[in-house]
């Protein structure tokens, strides 16, 4: 039935057969991606909130399905059934099209995302690029929205947001750098795969022991920039400045109700769950097992990264637990005074170890 709706469309339109055979393919890929995210965000949020609720000896979500599985799904219901609201003065347009770009740059991330060899919807050459392009862009949805609400707070809260992103992007950036100087490709799959190649488990003559060729070890300092980093990125306590609730009422999304809110707060989770990725790829082997025998070797790939990942969302959550909030201050401080200058003195000392030793390029590794 699928090659006959093919022939007609190749009749009508005059494109091949093959190319409409992989646009479909394609689409399909699309989707899958798109409905795992999905699941996998609500219950990403599920295990925010029940491990926040365990540091506080609470039990969490535990009403809704068993041990509270559906609390997620109960409110998205309720934030769909909610009425929107949209402030009298407000742009309607921008007000209503800001949470639609920022969780559609939220979700294009990941088409680049490799969560296992050969097993990512676009495995291009230049996908951290691609990674820094997206995140970029995701501050114009901040700023669209907090000034289309036409009201001091969230304007105020979206000018702070922009900031702190901008701000922590070039550490970001900057960490990039190191590992990119040690791998020799923008490809992600490249960067994982020269973290199993070569590495301190090879020069100790332990080649099995595979968690010791990851970038965390040599890069260790770029490995906690990278981190914290991602924390003040994706808004996450102690750097949730734009939405401290004690200073600017909720920041830039104060004016927002219903399921706009919800786009913006799935935007939020969609950036957290991919900075978490980015953790594992560049400094954890991204999907390797920690150890090349059996059984680890007999796990596949795609459990390992959700494995790593999960671990880095752990360390994310957790520490919004025991870290006070940093006054705004505090926080530019500390990026442009302090990451900055570490960054770009570790840039400079990876270059010149590599060019020293002969290490790194592709398929190389510190």
């Amino acid at each position: 039935m699928i090659d006959w709706i093919l022939m007609a469309l190749d009749y009508l339109v005059g494109v091949p057969i093959l190319g409409w055979g992989v646009m479909v393919g394609i689409v399909w890929k699309a989707l899958l991606m798109l409905i795992l995210l999905l699941v996998i965000t609500a219950y990403v949020l599920l295990a925010d909130r029940k491990i926040w609720a365990a540091v506080h000896m609470r039990r969490g979500p535990n009403v809704v399905g068993a041990f509270g599985l559906l609390q997620s799904f109960a409110d998205l219901l309720k934030f769909a059934f909610k009425e929107p609201v949209i402030p009298a003065g407000a742009d309607k347009v921008t007000f209503i099209l800001a949470p639609f770009i920022f969780v559609l740059l939220g979700l294009s991330a990941w088409v680049v995302i490799p969560v296992d060899a050969g097993w990512a919807l676009a495995d291009i050459n230049v996908g951290v690029l691609y990674i820094m392009a997206i995140s970029s862009l995701s501050v114009y949805g901040v700023i669209m929205g907090g000034w289309a609400s036409n009201s001091k707070y969230p304007f105020l809260g979206a000018l702070r947001s922009a900031a702190q992103m901008v701000s922590y992007e070039v550490s970001i950036g900057f960490v990039i750098v190191t590992v990119l100087l040690c791998v020799g490709s923008l490809n992600l799959s490249d960067i994982v795969v020269a973290q199993q190649e070569m590495g301190l488990a090879h020069m100790l003559g332990v080649p099995w022991m595979n968690f010791l060729n990851w970038f965390w070890i040599p890069l260790f300092p770029m490995f906690v920039i990278f981190f914290i980093s991602a924390l003040a990125e994706t808004n996450r306590p102690p750097f949730d400045l734009p939405e401290a609730e004690s200073e600017l009422v909720a920041g830039y999304m104060v004016e927002y109700g219903s399921i706009l809110y919800m786009m913006f707060a799935l935007g939020e989770y969609m950036a957290i769950m991919l900075m978490c990725s980015m953790t594992t790829i560049l400094f954890m082997g991204g999907w390797d097992a920690p150890l090349d025998i059996a059984p680890f070797t007999m796990v596949p790939g795609v459990v390992w990264f959700t494995l790593k990942a999960g671990a880095v969302f752990f360390m994310f959550s957790i520490v919004k637990v025991f870290v006070p909030r940093y006054r705004y201050d505090q926080l530019m401080r500390l990026g442009w005074k302090v990451f900055l200058p570490i960054s770009i003195v570790m840039i400079f000392v990876v270059a010149f170890t590599l060019q020293l030793t002969g290490w790194g390029g592709h398929g190389g590794a510190v």
